[in-house]
């Protein structure tokens, strides 16, 4: 008798009808913004900012890439040392979803001196939305 996968399915069965609910909340949310009579007069865009505003991307900052044969890739290990493209000082990537829409250089956070981050130099022309 395996009572694991018992105990395991009211845990998998609540997460299903809090999905369920989410989702059928959602769908109630759309229906009532589609009913609106302005809603049809202006762009579903601009019905409400916060939809667009709370999508996550993904950012990348990137210091350099290379390239390599298998054999030298298979043959990394703790402490080898990776020679990228770029030299100490030259601006870095700031990638977007893939798209390369600024650059910038490398600092140190004046409240975390731990930390680092990017200050932007040069925003990538076309980058920015219409």
């Amino acid at each position: 008798m395996n009572t694991s996968s018992n105990a395991a399915e009211p845990e998998a069965d609540a997460s299903d009808d809090q999905l369920n609910r989410a989702i059928e909340e959602l769908r109630g949310v759309l229906q009532e913004e589609q009913q609106r009579p302005e809603a049809a007069s202006r762009p579903a865009a601009g019905s409400n900012p916060n939809v667009i505003m709370n999508i996550p991307v993904d950012v990348q900052i990137v210091l350099g890439s290379t390239e390599m044969p298998v054999s030298e890739l298979m043959a990394l290990q703790k402490g080898s040392t990776v020679a990228l493209d770029r030299r100490i000082g030259e601006p870095v990537d700031v990638v977007v979803n893939g798209r390369k829409i600024a650059r910038g250089e490398i600092t140190v956070l004046e409240n975390d001196p731990s930390r680092f981050g990017i200050r932007l130099t040069e925003i990538i022309a076309g980058a920015k939305g219409a």
